[in-house]
């Protein structure tokens, strides 16, 4: 290990602040919600969404009592199993576009006192937009879900961020069980955060959160938060760059212990400077680099301390080896990669800010397991290896699998949600044997592509005349397997047919998981596997 000389004092980052921040309808939220068993009789309560937060909210409040209305504009997706167990509660569903133009008038007649929103309805979503010209407060499942917590004291650790969350929630919860604690994974992965907060077996929650859900909650004080990058993302709904790292800065509020950071993305640095957390709470930065003291990073080829231990100022706790990192990734055989590093090292942090023990840190990553569609190995066949990374839903997410191999075809496309390709495109023009374009409007990528990389090879995969006519399942089929028909022809010995579409998926596929399994049966079926 190295050493180095201690200075005068560690310089604080965070300052201290108030529990709270002053929002505006923060006080009008019913007070009756504080707890998981008082009544909330008396209550109308609106909830938008009948899906994986929607449908527990609704039961939650409808079993304390309060009267619940569910709208919802989907009328497609079979939800028979939520509605009858909703309607044994006397939940009155509303579902069709129609109902979520404006606010519900409730069977009572009586004025609806709170909407409990899902997170995938924007702000500028006409009901919510009503809710609020109405006075009517509007929150999320997270701020519900701590409302409601009740005598379930479990530490929450949270983790956001634009690329990352799962892989370090994952690594995440599997220090803490590596650790004997009984950890539940919730959030946007897992278990509905509202189910994880009532259990009461729970000792732990590790965390992860959406720039959606963050959106609307205003008094989560999680015990250790980290945001472990920020790249422009979902602009379509956040309406510009900084409202998007606003929200995710809001992980950071009210933090009680350590807010973690990433050294080489100073904008999450930004959003610690910026927050309100309670007095005490520490900045604790990772890095791919030796680490300063109030730091985790990298000395030689093992992940250590120099945050949470008494001689930070003259020493280091090794936590992992990088072989650990590797192996944690899906990919033993290789190199551990950059990216997969710093998810390891934000992991680490949060869970060494709970007290979590250097051993079970490095236990944790040789027992994870690696979450499908990322750098996922499909085949090699013909001496091509073809990747399925149908989880790099964004640039930034795209740009660290593109880093990972050379020779690549790109299999690209999808919804763009807003984003700029030109920086990604620049900066791996130069690995590009070729490029596959998927999605429904390639024009930001095909402008792109012919701006900074007009030697690149583009090839098209053929769309429906009209999409609307075409079963979605075929669809999806029919893209992956042309896709990789074009990918087979552009590829040459060595190289890497990546999917790695830098996009969204609901344009030709139900999710980014389906794209990927599509994508992995095309590749095998061709492959004759």
């Amino acid at each position: 290990m190295h050493e180095a000389p201690a200075p005068a004092e560690l310089p604080p980052i965070v300052p201290p602040g108030a529990v709270a921040l002053d929002y505006p309808d923060a006080a009008a939220i019913p007070a009756a919600l504080h707890g998981p068993e008082s009544s909330l009789a008396g209550l109308t309560v609106v909830v938008t969404g009948l899906g994986v937060s929607g449908y527990p909210a609704a039961v939650h409040l409808a079993e304390r009592g309060a009267e619940v209305i569910v709208v919802d504009a989907d009328t497609v997706r079979d939800r028979s199993e939520q509605e009858a167990i909703l309607a044994v509660f006397d939940v009155d569903i509303r579902r069709g576009p129609e109902h979520v133009e404006d606010l519900p008038r409730p069977r009572s007649g009586r004025t609806p006192d709170l909407v409990v929103t899902s997170p995938g309805w924007r702000p500028d979503q006409p009901l919510l937009r009503a809710a609020r010209t109405a006075g009517i407060p509007v929150i999320g499942e997270v701020e519900l879900a701590w409302r409601v917590r009740g005598a379930n004291a479990a530490p929450w650790l949270v983790v956001t961020g634009t690329n990352g969350k799962t892989t370090t929630t994952t690594m995440l919860e599997a220090m803490l069980r590596a650790a004997g604690m009984n950890v539940r994974a919730c959030g946007n992965i897992g278990a509905p955060l509202l189910e994880a907060v009532l259990d009461p077996e729970a000792e732990v929650l590790a965390i992860e959160l959406s720039s959606f859900q963050l959106h609307w909650q205003f008094s989560m004080c999680a015990d250790a938060a980290a945001v472990l990058n920020i790249a422009a993302d979902h602009l379509d709904w956040h309406g510009s760059a900084e409202a998007y790292a606003a929200d995710k800065g809001r992980a950071y509020t009210n933090v009680r212990t350590a807010c973690v950071y990433n050294i080489e993305d100073p904008a999450t640095r930004t959003l610690v400077e910026d927050a309100e957390v309670i007095a005490g709470a520490r900045a604790i930065g990772f890095t791919p680099g030796i680490p300063a003291p109030g730091e985790l990073g990298v000395v030689e080829d093992a992940l250590v301390d120099r945050a949470f231990i008494p001689q930070r100022y003259s020493a280091a706790a090794e936590l992992a080896s990088l072989a650990d990192v590797a192996r944690a990734s899906g990919q033993p055989d290789r190199p551990a990669p950059p990216h997969q590093i710093a998810n390891a090292l934000a992991a680490a942090a949060l869970a060494r800010a709970i007290g979590v023990p250097p051993a079970a840190v490095r236990d944790g990553l040789r027992a994870h397991a690696a979450g499908g569609h990322r750098l996922a190995l499909v085949a090699e066949s013909g001496d091509v290896r073809w990747i399925d990374d149908s989880k790099a839903t964004n640039p930034h997410a795209a740009d660290a699998a593109l880093h990972a191999f050379d020779p690549i075809v790109w299999i690209a496309g999808g919804l763009a949600k807003g984003a700029d390709y030109d920086a990604l495109v620049a900066a791996h023009a130069h690995r590009l044997r070729a490029v596959v374009l998927i999605g429904a409007d390639r024009t930001p990528l095909r402008t792109t592509l012919a701006a900074r990389a007009p030697e690149v090879p583009v090839l098209e995969v053929d769309l429906p005349a009209d999409p609307a006519d075409t079963d979605p399942a075929e669809r999806g089929t029919a893209v992956a397997e042309r896709a990789v028909a074009l990918a087979a022809s552009a590829a040459q010995a060595g190289d890497t047919v990546l999917l790695a579409p830098a996009a969204a998926s609901m344009d030709q596929f139900l999710d980014y998981a389906t794209r990927g399994e599509l994508f992995a049966r095309a590749v095998r079926r061709a492959a004759g596997a």
